[in-house]
């Protein structure tokens, strides 16, 4: 039996500013800018602007992995943006992205300035451009890039779908829950079931694949996500487990976790990064409180 009331749709749909929802001040129907802003540049060649959200965590934690595996070029300034206010809808943010999602990055490194959105085409740009992480040579390439892209289709059923329904719905209905539970859980036995015969996701090699399925897969089991750990029984994909366990013992994916992050506990924030000395000075004291 259904624990809400069925929803007839309308002929035509119209935007009800009211409908509730933990983002409902800030979703709408309509692209572009709502206000001027200009966005700050700092002095290293990539400009981050970012939020810590596991979509904002992928690219921290490239950047991160690329200074440790010493490509000084990767030096960046990582810019808070808070969607939650609707930063992702200042004119500046909306140049480099149309799209207004986090993360997007400038390159500076050339003549021209090269705008690129949307992480997974951030992560590949990064793996282009320094050569890391992405294997050149097939089929070991082909796999990577068909894990990253199994990543970007997936999350949504994770996050707009069952992270939505069960942490940040107005009220909980028990069809959407269900629904997306049982695609999550597909999910994390789809990736269990890889990670049985694979130290990494893409194989033997470290790669943007795992990095980009890590925030997402990996917080849900260590049980950062949604509170919905337990409710999953997440602790059963043993396999997920162990990966998750063995990424975030690498000091890179730590640090890259922490930046432009404003929840949790306050020593795993590190609200804008611009140097690498910022993970021992804690700059995040220095900044306004977050509110979140």
């Amino acid at each position: 039996m259904s624990d809400h009331p069925e929803y007839v749709p309308p002929r035509v749909w119209t935007w009800e500013k009211a409908s509730g929802g933990h983002f409902a001040s800030i979703n709408r129907p309509v692209a572009g800018p709502t206000h001027e802003k200009a966005l700050p540049v700092g002095r290293h060649p990539l400009q981050l602007y970012s939020l810590g959200t596991p979509n904002g965590q992928k690219v921290t934690i490239m950047l991160e992995e690329l200074l440790a595996a010493g490509h000084a070029g990767a030096e960046y300034d990582a810019w808070l943006i808070r969607i939650n206010e609707g930063d992702q809808f200042g004119s500046g943010f909306v140049e480099i992205n149309p799209n207004s999602k986090i993360p997007a990055l400038v390159d500076r490194s050339g003549p021209t300035p090269i705008r690129v959105f949307e992480s997974g085409a951030i992560l590949m740009h990064l793996a282009e451009k320094f050569d890391a992480f992405l294997p050149t040579r097939q089929p070991e390439r082909a796999e990577a890039l068909s894990w990253l892209f199994w990543q970007m289709g997936s999350a949504p059923f994770l996050g707009g779908g069952f992270g939505h329904f069960f942490a940040y719905a107005p009220t909980k209905q028990e069809y959407p829950i269900n629904r997306y539970a049982m695609e999550v859980k597909r999910q994390l036995d789809v990736l269990d079931r890889r990670l049985a015969d694979n130290e990494f996701v893409a194989g033997d090699v470290y790669t943007i694949a795992d990095m980009a399925i890590w925030p997402w897969y990996g917080g849900l089991v260590k049980g950062w996500l949604y509170d919905a750990a337990e409710f999953l029984s997440a602790g059963d994909y043993r396999n997920v487990v162990r990966w998750a366990d063995q990424l975030f013992a690498r000091p890179a994916v730590a640090r890259g976790r922490k930046v432009n992050r404003v929840v949790g506990d306050p020593a795993g924030q590190l609200h804008e990064r611009h140097d690498a000395g910022d993970f021992d000075t804690r700059t995040q004291d220095k900044l306004a409180p977050s509110g979140a």
